[in-house]
C-alpha cells in the first residue's frame, strides 16, 4: 500500500505566505460572510442572519447572497421584526414562494418561529450551543445547537426541515459544514468573522470543510479520507491545530476562496499553480506523474 501523502515540514511557514498575501477584499465581497457583517453591532441580529446565511449555504456565493438579499427584501430590512418575531400569517405571507436550491419559504419560517422560541425562553443561539460545548466539546455543543433548531421529537416540522440542521453526532458522521460555519463567523473576532459570541475560544472551532477545503486540505496531506466526514474535519483541523493553536480556524477562509476563486484549478496547470507558494507541499506536483 502506497505511503499515505504528507505535507513538508514547511507547510506552516507557506500556510502564512498564502494568508499574507490573499486578496481578502475581492473574496470577502463574494461570500456570504458580507451579508452577515452589517449586523454584528446588534448579537441576536447577527445570529438571527448569520443562522439564515449558513443555512442558505448551499451551491456558488452568488446565488447564496441572491437567496439572503431576497430573505431581506421580503422582511423589508428588518430579520428580527418581520421574520423573528411576527406572526405566523405574516411569515408566511412574506415567505411565500421563497426557494433556494431544496430550501423552501416553509422551511424558513419553520426556522424563524423556532429562533422566536429560543430567544423568548431567554436563551440565544450561543446558549444553546454552550450547552452541550461546556460538557463534552465541540461536537456536544454543535449537537445541542442543531436539536434547539430542530425542535422537540415529535413537534409537526415541514417535510425536509430537521435535515437541515445535522450533528455530528448523528449516525453517518455529517461534516455539518453549514453549522460549523456559523459558529465560525460567531466565534473569530479576526476578519472577516463577527465574533459576537464570548463563551467559546477560537482555539476550541472546527474547520467548516465544504468540498473547496476538502480538496485542498486531501491534496495538501492534512486528511487522508477520501469523503467529507466529521472524522475528516476533526483530523485537518489537528493538522491545523499543530499551525495555530490558538486559531486552528484561521486559514478556513483562504483555503475555501483559493478554490473558489480558481486559484487552485484542482489539476496540473504550471500557468496558475507555478507561484502558488503551497505547491511545494500538493500531491498533485509532489508525485511522480501528472494526475
Amino acid at each position: 500500500m502506497a505511503a499515505a501523502h504528507r505535507p513538508t515540514p514547511e507547510l506552516p511557514e507557506h500556510l502564512r505566505a498564502l494568508y499574507d498575501r490573499f486578496p481578502f477584499a475581492r473574496s470577502v465581497a463574494e461570500d456570504p460572510i458580507s451579508c452577515v457583517q452589517p449586523f454584528r453591532s446588534n448579537p441576536m441580529a447577527a445570529e438571527v442572519a448569520g443562522i439564515l446565511a449558513a443555512t442558505l449555504a448551499i451551491g456558488n456565493t452568488t446565488a447564496i447572497r441572491g437567496s439572503f438579499a431576497d430573505l431581506l427584501r421580503r422582511a423589508d430590512g428588518d430579520l428580527l421584526a418581520h421574520l423573528v418575531h411576527a406572526t405566523p400569517s405574516e411569515r408566511a405571507r412574506r415567505l411565500d414562494g421563497f426557494r433556494h436550491r431544496w430550501i423552501r419559504g416553509d422551511q424558513v419560517a419553520h426556522l424563524a418561529a423556532r429562533l422566536k422560541a429560543i430567544y423568548e425562553s431567554g436563551e440565544t443561539l450561543e446558549s444553546a450551543f454552550a450547552t452541550g460545548h461546556s460538557t463534552g466539546g465541540f461536537a456536544a455543543g454543535l449537537d445541542s445547537l442543531a436539536h434547539s433548531l430542530r425542535g422537540e421529537e415529535g413537534d409537526p416540522t415541514p417535510a425536509g426541515y430537521r435535515v437541515l440542521f445535522p450533528s455530528p453526532l448523528d449516525g453517518p458522521g455529517s461534516p455539518c459544514k453549514r453549522l460549523t460555519l456559523f459558529v465560525r463567523w460567531m466565534v473569530r473576532t479576526e476578519p472577516p468573522d463577527l465574533g459576537v459570541w464570548r463563551t467559546v475560544p477560537a482555539s476550541e472551532l472546527r474547520i467548516p470543510l465544504d468540498q473547496h477545503t476538502y480538496w485542498i486540505a486531501y491534496h495538501l496531506g492534512l486528511t487522508a479520507r477520501r469523503t467529507r466526514s466529521w472524522k475528516a474535519v476533526e483530523e485537518v483541523t489537528a493538522e491545523l491545530r499543530l499551525v495555530d493553536p490558538l486559531d486552528p480556524v484561521k486559514y478556513d477562509f483562504v483555503l475555501c476562496h483559493t478554490g473558489i476563486s480558481g486559484d487552485c484549478p484542482k489539476h496540473r496547470d504550471l500557468a496558475v499553480c507555478g507561484p502558488c507558494v503551497v505547491r511545494p507541499d500538493c500531491r498533485l506536483w509532489r508525485r511522480r506523474r501528472a494526475a
